[in-house]
C-alpha cells in the first residue's frame, strides 16, 4: 500500500484506478460540453448572429422611445381655465316673435312647440309626455327643426331661434 501524503491515509490500488478513471471521466466530459458548444455554435452561427442583431435593435429601440418621448417643458402644458362671469338678462323687454321667419322657414306649429320645449332644457321623452305625442315623433320634428334651422344640435337650434326671435 501507498501511502497518501497530503491526507495520512492509504491509498489501495483500486482506490487510485477509481480516481484516475473519475479524473478521465470528467476530461472525457469536458472534451465533449467543449466539443458539443463548438458544434452548436457553427451549425447555428447564423440564428445566433440574428438572435443578437435583434437584441442591439430592441435595445437602440428602447434608447431612442425614450429619447424621444420625453416630458414636455412647462411653456408646451396646455391650462384650462374656468371663467365664471355673471350675465344680466333684462326680462323686461320681451322680444316679439317674429312670425315672418317663422313663415319664411317653413316651422310647423308643433315644431314650434318642440323647439319651445327644447329651450327649456326638457328631453324628448318630457317633451313627448307634455305634448301627448310619441318619442318618434318628437325626433322627427327634431330632425326637422334641426334641418330647417340648418344646425346639428339642441343647444345649436335653440340658441339660432332665439336670435331669429322666433321663440323667447
Amino acid at each position: 500500500m501507498v501511502k497518501n501524503m497530503k491526507f495520512g491515509v492509504p491509498l489501495s490500488t483500486t482506490h487510485k484506478e477509481i480516481l484516475i478513471y473519475c479524473v478521465s471521466m470528467a476530461l472525457l466530459l469536458f472534451l465533449l460540453k467543449w466539443l458539443e458548444a463548438h458544434f452548436i455554435v457553427f451549425n447555428y452561427r447564423l440564428d445566433l448572429f440574428i438572435g443578437a442583431i435583434a437584441i442591439v435593435f430592441t435595445v437602440l429601440g428602447i434608447w431612442l422611445a425614450l429619447k424621444l418621448v420625453k416630458p414636455k417643458p412647462d411653456s408646451y402644458r396646455v391650462e384650462t381655465r374656468i371663467i365664471e362671469k355673471e350675465v344680466f338678462i333684462d326680462n323686461s323687454v320681451r322680444a316679439e316673435i317674429n312670425q315672418k321667419e317663422i313663415e319664411k322657414l317653413g316651422i310647423s306649429k308643433r315644431e314650434l312647440d318642440v323647439l319651445n320645449l327644447m329651450a327649456t332644457g326638457l328631453s324628448n321623452e318630457e317633451i313627448a309626455g307634455k305634448l301627448f305625442i310619441s318619442l318618434n315623433t318628437v325626433k322627427t320634428h327634431s330632425s326637422s327643426i334641426f334641418l330647417k334651422l340648418d344646425v346639428k344640435r339642441r343647444t345649436q337650434a335653440v340658441e339660432k331661434a332665439k336670435r331669429l326671435h322666433i321663440i323667447n
